[in-house]
């Protein structure tokens, strides 16, 4: 018994020191690796050739290039609704009347009062009316011919005179009723060219204007209040409901021709310096994924204004929009191509770093980084054009995939 006992208590304390030895050499094994395995995990890029562009990215909004709002002349209800949100319509069609009585009677008023105005301006321009024009003639026949009779009268007092037939008092009376007849043709004559004074004529003149003007603006009303479409289009805008009150000026409806539509563009400062006219402009809009439409910059920023937060200049391009998907007032988002090369050399704008304003990348040559300075010319938000420094197919390191720094010189695998 007691041997049997000595041989139960030695093989436990066997098992504990075999376990002790495996996990020492376990350690060790692991520290060897540990030393022997130091390399990082890279991120890698292949250099290769390619095409780049050089953009700005921006967003803008889309606007009519035809637009017509309509404007309550005056504070009215809306007699006749005679289309909906969405209607095409053609040049002329009658869209909405709104009620105007007041209107009209303002525009019979004023026509009378015009018609007044004229007559009194044309009775100025003839030397009086009809009437009076016919009595002038007829005092004019009478005057010339009665100082006809006073010339010939006196002619014959004279020689008379002469003669001793006739007395100096005689004559004088004659010369007397001759000076009367020539005033009273004079007057005359003055009533049918300058019967009435500049500041009366002037008068005259200025109750046609005003007759004119009152009788313009009822008419201007009245027309507004029947509201026809001035070119075909969509109504994309209504905001009136038949019977309904409108105040004077307010919006009744918008009417746009949206087969051709407008860009308007927010290019933030820095950037605006690098628009030409004719640069590629790409749009695109979130509700019809997948899709974009194409122009060209038309016109360059002339100011910079302050948009929320942003110093912006405001570009336009014209897009056309034949399927009508593009909406008035809808945010797009816009990509503008101000540069692009074809057939470069084209590396992941990550794995290029900057070292006192000197660009560099690091290559993987082998397990190991190199650095390598390069020069570059076109970036953009994701790749930039190498024009020096690097080859095709040549491999350079965008980042560790650890955490750990990396630099020339670094063991890395990939």
């Amino acid at each position: 018994m007691p041997l049997n006992g000595n041989s139960s208590a030695r093989q436990p304390r066997r098992w504990w020191v075999t376990a002790l030895a495996i996990l020492a050499a376990v350690i060790v094994l692991a520290a060897f690796i540990s030393r022997r395995d130091d390399t990082v995990p890279v991120r890698i890029a292949r250099v290769q050739k390619g095409n780049i562009k050089s953009v700005i990215s921006t967003n803008g909004k889309i606007e009519p290039v035809m637009n017509f709002e309509a404007h309550a002349p005056i504070s009215t209800t809306v007699q006749r609704l005679l289309v909906k949100e969405g209607d095409f319509v053609k040049k002329g069609q009658l869209l909405v009347v709104l009620d105007a009585p007041d209107a009209r009677t303002q525009a019979a008023r004023a026509q009378a009062q015009l018609k007044s105005a004229q007559a009194d301006m044309a009775a100025v321009e003839k030397g009086g009316t009809q009437e009076e024009v016919l009595n002038l003639g007829a005092q004019l026949v009478k005057a010339r011919t009665e100082r006809e009779s006073a010339v010939r009268n006196l002619d014959a007092l004279r020689r008379l005179q002469q003669q001793g037939a006739a007395s100096a008092g005689e004559v004088r009376e004659a010369e007397g009723i001759l000076a009367r007849t020539d005033a009273e043709l004079n007057l005359l004559q003055q009533k049918q060219t300058k019967r009435y004074s500049s500041p009366e004529v002037a008068r005259v003149e200025a109750q046609r204007g005003e007759a004119q003007a009152a009788y313009a603006a009822a008419q201007d009303v009245l027309s507004k209040s029947a509201v026809r479409a001035p070119f075909e289009g969509i109504v994309y805008s209504l905001l009136v409901k038949q019977g309904g009150f409108v105040a004077g000026g307010d919006l009744v409806l918008q009417l746009a021709d949206l087969r051709r539509v407008q860009v308007r563009a927010f290019v933030d400062e820095p950037e605006v310096g690098k628009l030409v006219p004719g640069d590629a402009i790409e749009i695109t809009w979130d509700a019809v994924p997948g899709r974009t439409w194409e122009g060209k910059v038309n016109a360059i920023p002339s100011t910079v204004r302050l948009r929320g937060s942003r110093n912006v200049g405001e570009t336009t391009c014209i897009l056309d929009n034949k399927d009508l998907k593009l909406l008035p007032n809808v945010n797009v988002g816009v990509t503008i191509v101000t540069s692009e090369h074809d057939s470069v050399l084209v590396a992941p704008r990550e794995a290029v770093r900057m070292d006192d304003s000197k660009p560099y990348v690091l290559q993987v040559v082998g397990h190991e980084l190199k650095r390598r300075d390069v020069e570059t010319s076109l970036s953009n938000l994701t790749q930039v054009e190498v024009t020096r420094g690097l080859s095709a197919d040549d491999v350079v390191a965008i980042s560790s995939l650890n955490g750990k720094p990396i630099s020339e010189g670094t063991q890395v695998k990939y």
